[in-house]
């Protein structure tokens, strides 16, 4: 287990909350000279923390506690009707872990969804350079499980490998396939490949009740969710 209290913390100045319109957020980061492994992270993410890039962070907003971190525990997991058709109809994909996606077809398909599907996000316009910076391999962990139809790349579920689970970063995929729901695909896949591990959890990163966007999330029955820094389970 890694010693946490020489860890540096940085908090920002409070800025616009990027979910809530009527909030102002701050967000502590660990120091992004800190050296980080697998362990150190884990225990990080059992503690509430997030990866963008390099950078890992956890909200610290002083009037506002809407982000809850949550957690499918994978061996308790029971997919609903809707999820369980969406893994039957995607039967016809591979999936494929690669070491990295810093290839034309990759990139050609993460900007055609920012494009297609987050014109209004902070993503916008897709960039190579902030694409490389945010969907970085990080200190050896991370992997890219790449969903393909008969050789065409349909998706790509971007996730880093902890000591007890998968940590969810991002999925971004070919939004002409909508009949498949690719979006659900990509965390029924990463929660498949933690069940063949062996590992305990798929790490989805925060919840915000007030959020419609993050509502998918209670979808995935069982949830744990981290309320005053214990996990309790949503059943």
């Amino acid at each position: 287990m890694s010693d946490l209290s020489n860890l540096k913390l940085f908090a920002t100045q409070p800025h616009p909350c990027s979910y809530l319109d009527d909030r102002e957020a701050t967000t502590l980061f660990i120091d992004p000279d800190a050296p980080v492994d697998k362990g150190l992270y884990s225990q990080l993410t059992e503690l509430g923390f997030r990866r963008s890039g390099r950078h890992l962070y956890r909200p610290h907003c002083a009037n506002c506690q809407a982000c809850v971190s949550c957690r499918i525990p994978v061996h308790d997991f029971k997919p609903n009707r809707n999820q369980r058709r969406c893994w039957r109809r995607n039967q016809d994909l591979t999936l494929t872990f690669v070491d990295n996606i810093r290839t034309d077809e990759h990139y050609t398909l993460y900007a055609d969804y920012i494009a297609t599907r987050h014109q209004d996000g902070d993503m916008y316009p897709p960039s190579r350079s902030q694409y490389d910076a945010f969907l970085s391999s990080e200190w050896g962990l991370t992997r890219y499980l790449e969903f393909r139809q008969q050789g065409r790349l349909l998706g790509v579920a971007v996730c880093d490998q902890l000591e007890d689970g998968l940590s969810a970063v991002y999925t971004f995929f070919d939004s002409r396939e909508e009949r498949r729901s690719l979006g659900v695909y990509g965390i029924l896949a990463q929660v498949d490949r933690a069940r063949e591990q062996g590992l305990k959890y798929v790490y989805l990163g925060y919840w915000i009740k007030q959020c419609q966007k993050m509502e998918y999330k209670t979808q995935y029955r069982p949830l744990e969710m981290l309320l005053n820094r214990r996990w309790m389970r949503l059943r």
